[in-house]
């Protein structure tokens, strides 16, 4: 499941469960959440979504709530609301979710930077050794 969305710079981008996936695991807490664990609540959260860019709150039971306003304390989620005037007068608010798109994608960004830099370190181990120290000589080879 992915959700096609514009971000503020006016690029579509889609946002994937993979993406969503290392942004709630590198986002909860210094220490990070299981992959198994973010990845399952990833989902979870865009099972309501779908591929729409917002959600009305009224379709959350108590602990779908609960998730969302973590998420939302981790910068990954915000609200807004739209009020209204009834033909009677009252005023009545319908309150929304929305993924912060920017916030997502930038943490999935550094993720990826990161782990490229570490690929990058490992892998630079022995590259600044000259080709013809592996070579054995025939010197070398003689008891």
């Amino acid at each position: 499941m992915a959700i096609m969305t514009k971000t503020k710079e006016s690029e579509f981008v889609t946002l994937t469960v993979d993406d969503l996936t290392r942004a709630i695991r590198n986002s909860i807490d210094r220490r990070g959440m299981p992959d198994e664990e973010a990845r399952h609540m990833a989902q979870h959260v865009m099972n309501f979504f779908g591929y729409s860019e917002r959600i009305i709150d009224n379709i959350l039971e108590p602990e779908d709530r609960d998730a969302f306003y973590m998420l939302e304390d981790s910068g990954l989620l915000t609200t807004e609301r739209e009020e209204t005037t009834l033909y009677d007068g009252r005023e009545w608010r319908i309150h929304y979710w929305l993924f912060r798109k920017e916030k997502i994608l930038g943490l999935v960004k550094d993720i990826i930077d990161k782990e490229n830099l570490i690929e990058e370190d490992l892998s630079s181990v022995y590259d600044d050794i000259p080709e013809d120290i592996w070579q054995v000589t025939e010197e070398e080879e003689e008891p």
